[in-house]
């Protein structure tokens, strides 16, 4: 567009601004944000300001975010939602909380399904049970908000890593509305291999294997459970089985280039020799 001499709009922006935050690639972001500065877009409008405050707080900028979110003359509940799931997701369990205390008592806003999500992930991060449940109820009888899966996600998340593998079970079997998908499934077994429930967690990692074969953490547990229990021809079987499934990968930007990884796949890297060196220097 700019070799064109096309003009952006700020919708342009907006679109750019999501394609950084979800490559976490912050000097990208920074530069756009800077462009509609020195170009004088409209920096005031509540979908762009969004965008802004989700760029930063994914890239890992939370207080960039924060800088943002505060001096925005109109905050949108898209704004409030975003800066209380930033906040959750980068470590200010506490901030977020009460940033959507300001947002119930402060703005002209009611919370909706999104800022319980980042309330919800907010406890369950820094494992506050027992406001999880306060606010799990607060959502449904207050607000009259159905929950969504990502919601009872969150609560079975958070009573998983609290060691209530039985409530959080119960939660999914009886209390969901809807069936479980491979996410929360995978979460409360992750739950019972760190507490070491073996009876649930089997039952669990059957589900998720048949729900979604090609699921690897379904196999990996499964292996841990049975090798735990001296099934050591099982637990072999599962490995076996979750090398014929697609790899992970991950990826992370340094200095403008997106680096990929991926599991098991060492050899793919040309820069895997130093990238080991100096992680162990």
């Amino acid at each position: 567009m700019q070799s064109e001499n096309v003009e952006p709009s700020e919708f342009t922006m907006v679109s750019l601004l999501n394609a950084s935050a979800r490559l976490g690639a912050i000097k990208q972001g920074k530069w756009i944000h800077d462009y509609m500065r020195k170009k004088d877009m409209d920096l005031n409008n509540v979908i762009v300001v969004t965008a802004i405050i989700d760029m930063y707080c994914k890239c890992g900028c939370i207080e960039k975010g924060l800088e943002v979110f505060e001096k925005a003359p109109v905050k949108g509940l898209s704004c409030w939602n975003s800066i209380i799931l930033g906040l959750a997701t980068n470590g200010r369990e506490e901030e977020a909380l009460q940033f959507f205390l300001r947002l119930e008592s402060l703005s002209e806003h009611e919370p909706d399904c999104v800022s319980f999500i980042g309330v919800l992930t907010a406890c369950n991060h820094s494992g506050l049970v027992d406001k999880a449940r306060d606010y799990f109820t607060l959502m449904t009888k207050k607000y009259n908000i159905e929950p969504s899966m990502r919601h009872y996600g969150c609560l079975v998340d958070v009573l998983g890593r609290a060691g209530l593998v039985e409530e959080a079970e119960e939660v999914i079997m009886t209390g969901m509305p809807m069936s479980p998908d491979e996410v929360i499934l995978g979460s409360l077994l992750s739950a019972c291999w760190k507490h070491g429930n073996v009876e649930i967690g089997q039952r669990v990692a059957k589900k998720l294997v048949e729900l979604n074969p090609r699921e690897s953490c379904g196999y990996v547990l499964m292996s841990n459970f049975y090798a735990a229990s001296g099934e050591f021809e099982k637990a072999m079987a599962e490995r076996i089985a979750m090398k014929k499934k697609q790899p992970g990968c991950s990826s992370i930007e340094i200095d403008g280039v997106v680096h990929e990884f991926v599991a098991g796949g060492r050899r793919l890297n040309p820069q895997i020799q130093e990238i080991y060196y100096l992680s162990n220097d």
